[in-house]
């Protein structure tokens, strides 16, 4: 009898895609391709001073397990820390949202976005890298940034400018 069902996903503790994002090097453990659809995960390395600008997706519901070290959210609902341990829902619904690390060392998130599709954005907008490799940040000028608000428009999302939060 052949089996007809789907296997499961595995991957070794290095492998998947890695992708230099703004800075951040995030690794695609499942994807959408994979997953029907239904769900992507991120592995997120943020270095200090890192991490997206605010920004919102009202088709997705995105959340963050912070496996080390620690980033600062926040969101128009206000600001929470979120240390090693922390669980943080970004639900659906477009609410205006973004995470910082502000502190000196490296961030390890765990991310999951119901349904899929963040990924591909991530998968447009980086730059293949090493898994551990780290590219500084691209320079944000007139043309990358309107660049980055088509993509991100393309895959659902709306980028908002730097300082919305501190208006």
């Amino acid at each position: 009898m052949q089996n007809t069902k789907p296997a499961p996903i595995t991957l070794g503790g290095h492998d998947g895609q890695h992708l230099s994002v703004v800075g951040d090097t995030y690794r695609i453990l499942a994807s959408g391709k994979q997953t029907g659809g239904a769900f992507a995960t991120i592995d997120m390395l943020v270095p200090p001073n890192s991490g997206p600008g605010p920004h919102a997706h009202a088709d997705f519901q995105e959340t963050f397990y912070v496996v080390d070290g620690e980033i600062e959210v926040t969101s128009e609902a206000g600001t929470y820390i979120a240390k090693k341990g922390a669980y943080v829902v970004i639900p659906k619904g477009g609410i205006v949202h973004q995470f910082k690390n502000k502190t000196d060392t490296l961030a390890h998130l765990l991310c999951v976005v119901v349904p899929a599709g963040l990924e591909e954005m991530f998968i447009e907008i980086g730059k293949p890298v090493a898994a551990g490799e780290f590219l500084p940040p691209p320079p944000m000028d007139h043309e990358s940034i309107e660049k980055l608000i088509a993509v991100a428009e393309k895959h659902g999302q709306k980028v908002f400018p730097p300082d919305y939060f501190h208006k």
